[in-house]
């Protein structure tokens, strides 16, 4: 099929081209079958798959549960609740990685278009490998190679169908955002519906189903995606005329960044946490009856997703307001204050655990409301403020890099939360939130001090926003 330019003049979907809406809706369906797999993996493998009589089916098992064992157990033999929160912990942290390799593959040998479909095709194979007990090592193994060809490349067509000075660009991946959560709220409603209420593989089967839709409308849209840009030869001719001189002041800032990345992992444990030991734990310790309603466990998912998306509106509005009347803080400050509320959430598990423990019955709903409200406020003045900060402070010669370093912190946090998730089982459940309420807050004090001692080296000029907005791509 003949890939067209696009055409500047197209306003045929909300005033944006027409290919904005099948990016888009792939993105959605793609997000509808990743976190609805996601949503179900650690209850499915504590469960059922890292249970007796299902374990020994799996291939390659005994080699991935020896490497494991070494890496997240450090040389000890790791319990199922700890094997499958070591498996977790690595799956939801490659995924950061692996869109290195799809951009590279996307700029040297196939080309964007190719590389997202044959990425949709990979998703698509690993959904329904999960079917079966032997292939789920094979099935992630397509999932992780998928993901990383889609993350990044997908979000880039975006940016690339708006020429220079194109106002319509920071709109459309405002619509983009909302594709992705639209998938986050409904694709764990329905896996969790049918993985938890029948069966786990009619759940994994259905995002399969979800990836498959996926890849029809991308394919259906094809013609009207942009152009991919050179590539090879022609593609490092251009990156070489086109590199600025690096100054020492750039270099400081560029170090003060890589090392802030640990800071920003810790950040995010509390909130990462919620695919992994959390729903585990809410399983077993929560009254999950919310207004005499039985809540699914994996449902817990789209009540974030929900949350997340209301408070990331509440707090831009409240922002705009506070500006009409007094300065705005920066980024950092913004970071320190949506640690602080990360870690207020995170004790309200610690404060519904303990309340439990002491009165012999299960966590109170409400204690979850409050960790989610509280936590989303939180992620709305981390993950996107944090995103603005390091493409404001990154140098333009490296701001490409320093973007795709900035995603590294994903990485490590959810290595970290993996390896967290172990401990679960080997100490209360207040002690066990509290830990993360600590590591949330921690970061919360780095950033505060790096503020002050540093900020005036971070104060640099902003980058070119058309070249930021084409660049940031997808809230992870």
């Amino acid at each position: 099929m003949t890939v067209v330019m696009p055409n500047t003049d197209d306003r045929s979907f909300m005033g944006h081209p027409k290919a904005l809406a099948f990016i888009s809706f792939t993105e959605a369906w793609e997000r509808f079958s990743y976190y609805g797999m996601t949503a179900l993996l650690a209850l499915y493998m504590s469960k059922q798959l890292l249970q007796p009589g299902h374990i020994e089916h799996v291939l390659g098992m005994d080699a991935t549960r020896w490497f494991l064992n070494h890496t997240y157990g450090h040389g000890q033999v790791l319990s199922v609740l700890g094997l499958g929160s070591a498996i977790f912990g690595f799956y939801s942290s490659t995924v950061y990685l692996t869109p290195i390799f799809g951009g590279l593959l996307a700029d040297y040998v196939l080309g964007r278009t190719k590389t997202v479909i044959l990425g949709a095709c990979l998703m698509a194979l690993g959904h329904f490998l999960m079917a079966f007990d032997q292939s789920f090592l094979i099935a992630l193994t397509c999932l992780m190679l998928g993901a990383g060809c889609l993350k990044g490349n997908l979000a880039t067509q975006v940016g690339s169908l708006y020429p220079v000075g194109d106002l319509r660009r920071a709109d459309a991946f405002q619509i983009y955002y909302l594709g992705i959560n639209g998938g986050v709220i409904f694709g764990p409603m329905v896996t969790g519906a049918l993985g938890e209420g029948i069966a786990w593989h009619y759940g994994f089967g259905a995002a399969g189903v979800g990836m498959l839709v996926s890849l029809v409308i991308y394919l259906v849209g094809r013609r009207f995606l942009p152009p991919d840009p050179p590539r090879g030869a022609k593609a490092r001719a251009v990156t070489k005329a086109a590199s600025i001189p690096m100054t020492t002041r750039e270099w400081q800032v560029v170090v003060l960044l890589v090392l802030l990345l640990p800071v920003l992992a810790l950040s995010i444990v509390g909130n990462n946490q919620i695919f992994n030991a959390y729903l585990l734990w809410a399983d077993k310790s929560v009254d999950l009856h919310l207004f005499g309603f039985k809540v699914l466990t994996s449902w817990l998912v789209s009540v974030d997703s929900f949350v997340s998306v209301a408070t990331l509106i509440l707090v831009v509005w409240l922002w705009r307001q506070w500006a009409k009347r007094f300065p705005e803080p920066d980024e950092m400050i913004k970071i320190v204050l949506g640690c602080f509320f990360g870690a207020l959430g995170v004790l309200c598990l610690v404060a519904g655990s303990t309340l439990a423990a002491a009165s012999g019955q299960k966590v109170s709903f409400g204690w979850l409301l409050g960790f989610h409200l509280l936590n989303d406020i939180g992620f709305a003045n981390v993950l996107p403020v944090g995103l603005a900060f390091y493409t404001r402070s990154a140098p333009k010669a490296m701001a490409g890099f320093i973007v795709g370093l900035y995603y590294l912190h994903l990485w490590a946090g959810n290595t970290l939360v993996g390896m967290l998730g172990g401990l679960l089982e080997k100490m209360p459940a207040a002690q066990f939130w509290l830990l993360h309420a600590a590591l949330v807050a921690s970061a919360g004090v780095v950033f505060f001090v790096v503020r002050l001692v540093f900020g005036g080296l971070l104060q640099g000029e902003p980058l070119d926003p058309d070249y930021v907005a084409a660049d940031a791509g997808e809230m992870p």
